[in-house]
């Protein structure tokens, strides 16, 4: 998008007087400036400036113990630039605002190998050399909570003022009782250019799932699911609830997932997992042995913090194996049934609060790895994977970035620079749980041993 474009867009909403320019670091967190709408030509033209060290920062916001962006370079800045998206509209905040989409560039012109968007316009990009566009479609659970207390707790019906208490799968009334703030996610997302589809009241109270259409754009496929997730959040606070994305917010109820769906179409629209039957071709079978394949080490970048192991559990309806499988709900990768036509992979790992860029990055590089190589899989799993016995993904968040680091696929689809800081960032975030007593430690321990 030119300039001139976001100038007209503003002159036609007079009562947005901020912009939120923001860039999205590894942990998905959105970070920038608010900026005055005058001002929207220095956003659009790449004239913001900020430090590259923000895109590598903890989850709590704090720099990297020991991290060369700060302290070799004096923490320089880098160039923002604009990624073309249109200015979205914010309504939720005080008063009326718009939010630009930035991602980072070094200071003699390179795209910085840090920022996540740039890892998965990387991944695209080489696609495009095989004659070959990936098309994608994003499903985010998450939960709206009563915050009102120290830990979340389902929020009450605002039809009946009573706290849900029990698990609503597919429920009406539920999605009826929360219509007012559905509908404004909706407004929402129509208004930001998000293509949002169906919406279901998923396994746990106050759970709930939004399917977004796929697109023939893995950026904004992936933009839109970061934008996406803003906006829950920020309308459920003008509802008087919080929403999160959180992987598992309840120890004893559903996880929240992000589950990514995707097909290859070739330079004259046709999808290339398509062979006119069920079993799809040869080259959807060398993507699934990529996805296989990669899966152990890229397992941090779709559980990315220690909660997200709370829903990786045997039997949780999240997979907990390394497996794929036709019509079949128990393994990682699945091949859903439906129309040759629509012939697709869904990988069914990543959390609700991992980053989408990311994701999607080792989802489409691990399966380009596969075909690239003609990589065989496995044999597809029939029956409940749960029951057995299949290699695992890492147990837990430790096994997790050892993977990572050791993994030999990952410096084939990220690059040295943002795989150190990933690393950098989840080893200082472990160092502080690692640190950090519970309560129910306390409850449990305190007197009794």
């Amino acid at each position: 998008m030119q300039t001139v474009d976001a100038t007209a867009w503003l002159a036609e909403r007079p009562e947005i007087e901020t912009i939120f320019a923001c860039i999205c670091d590894l942990n998905g967190v959105m970070r920038g400036k608010r900026v005055p709408a005058d001002q929207a030509e220095k956003i659009t033209s790449g004239g913001l400036r900020m430090p590259l060290s923000l895109l590598g920062m903890d989850i709590w916001g704090e720099d990297i113990e020991g991290n060369e962006l700060v302290w070799d370079t004096g923490d320089a800045d880098g160039l923002c630039d604009f990624t073309g998206r249109p200015l979205s509209p914010v309504d939720w905040t005080s008063r009326p605002a718009a939010f630009a989409q930035l991602w980072m560039r070094t200071e003699n012109g390179e795209p910085f190998p840090g920022d996540p968007r740039r890892a998965l316009a990387n991944v695209v990009e080489r696609f495009r050399k095989h004659g070959l566009t990936p098309v994608v479609a994003t499903e985010l659970e998450f939960y709206v909570v009563d915050p009102s207390g120290r830990t979340p707790q389902p929020p009450c019906s605002p039809v009946t003022g009573k706290r849900l208490d029990s698990d609503g799968a597919l429920s009406l009334d539920e999605l009826q009782h929360f219509d007012a703030f559905l509908n404004e996610v909706y407004d929402a997302c129509a208004a930001q250019g998000i293509p949002a589809d169906a919406a279901i009241s998923e396994n746990g109270a106050g759970q709930f799932e939004i399917n977004l259409l796929h697109v023939d754009d893995p950026l904004k496929a992936a933009d839109d699911a970061v934008l996406f997730k803003r906006l829950v959040r920020g309308i459920a606070r003008k509802h008087g609830f919080a929403a999160t994305f959180m992987a598992k917010p309840y120890g004893d109820r559903a996880g929240s997932g992000m589950h990514v769906h995707f097909s290859l179409i070739d330079d004259e629209g046709r999808n290339v997992f398509d062979n006119g039957g069920d079993e799809g071709t040869e080259l959807l079978r060398h993507a699934v042995a990529g996805l296989i394949r990669t899966m152990q080490e890229n397992t941090l970048v779709f559980a990315p913090h220690e909660n997200s192991f709370r829903r990786l559990l045997p039997g949780s309806h999240a997979p907990s194996s390394v497996a794929w499988g036709y019509e079949n709900r128990t393994v990682a990768i699945r091949i859903p049934g439906g129309s040759p036509k629509a012939r697709r992979i869904e990988h069914r790992v990543a959390g609700a609060d991992a980053n989408p860029y990311l994701v999607l990055a080792s989802i489409l590089g691990g399966a380009l790895l596969g075909i690239e190589g003609q990589w065989e899989p496995p044999a597809p799993i029939l029956g409940d994977a749960y029951s057995q016995t299949l290699e695992t993904l890492p147990p837990d968040w430790a096994s997790a970035i050892e993977a990572f680091d050791k993994g030999q696929h990952i410096e084939q689809i990220y690059s040295k620079r943002l795989k150190r800081m990933f690393i950098q960032c989840k080893l200082q975030e472990l160092r502080r749980f690692t640190r950090h007593v519970t309560d129910f430690e306390y409850h449990s321990y305190l007197e009794a041993v």
